[in-house]
């Protein structure tokens, strides 16, 4: 219950602020994080769906408001029409730089200066729990 009330209160916190300086939510943040990252810019809807935690209609539904605001575009496979790809635009990019400057200031505050061992095992068991790296 408190790593539930824990993320609760820092998504809350992110979303807030990054409303509040670039329109956009946390989740949305984490989208467009992970297509950045990407190679191109560019990863299949499948892929980013697993990367997220979300079902494939999920990150279609998510993609659309940004889409739409022209942070990122639709590409598809010209060699395989059932391929779908999600792509940052360079609008999107630069919105993805600024607002990490506010998910790092937030998530400092938080922590509030925990040593970085103990932010480290912290990190190495969720990844854990959830099943990341196996």
């Amino acid at each position: 219950m408190r790593l539930s009330r824990a993320w609760a209160t820092l998504v809350r916190r992110l979303d807030s602020a990054l409303g509040g300086h670039h329109g956009i939510s946390f989740a949305d943040y984490q989208l467009l994080l992970h297509l950045q990252r990407a190679p191109g810019g560019r990863l299949r809807r499948v892929d980013l769906a697993d990367k997220l935690g979300l079902t494939a209609s999920g990150v279609t539904r998510s993609l659309l408001p940004l889409e739409k605001i022209g942070l990122v575009t639709r590409q598809s496979d010209p060699r395989d029409a059932r391929v779908g790809y999600a792509l940052i635009t360079p609008t999107g990019g630069e919105l993805v730089t600024n607002a990490t400057t506010v998910v790092d200031n937030i998530s400092r505050a938080m922590l509030g200066g925990p040593a970085r061992a103990q932010l480290q095992a912290t990190s190495d068991l969720l990844a854990q729990i959830a099943g990341i790296g196996r």
